[in-house]
């Protein structure tokens, strides 16, 4: 269960990065609104798996899917360009959060 938490609080990390982005310094109430809720939810997801989990093993896993999630994102909304080396980066990053979960 630790673990189905921790990737859902990672899901919900890149919501509220991106919703963070597009509040634009917190003048937009919809998008603040939502980077607020998703990140009391992603921390409390992310506390909840450390229960578990190893503290260092969690976080990797959290911040990976988070940010891999965002840059995905971003390159899907064409609001950051997509390069070959951004592909093959970020499947490292995934390929380091599975190695993780199956070394645990």
């Amino acid at each position: 269960m630790s673990w189905i938490v921790l990737v859902l609080s990672g899901v919900l990390e890149a919501v509220w990065a991106t919703a963070l982005g597009k509040s634009e310094g917190f003048s937009r109430l919809v998008p603040s609104v939502v980077f607020a809720v998703a990140l009391i939810a992603s921390m409390g997801g992310l506390a909840y798996a450390m229960r578990d989990l190893p503290v260092g093993t969690a976080y990797a896993v959290w911040v990976g899917i988070g940010a891999v999630l965002t840059v995905v994102y971003a390159m899907t909304t064409g609001t950051e360009p997509v390069s070959l080396l951004k592909i093959v980066f970020l499947t490292m990053i995934v390929g380091g959060v599975v190695g993780l979960k199956s070394v645990h």
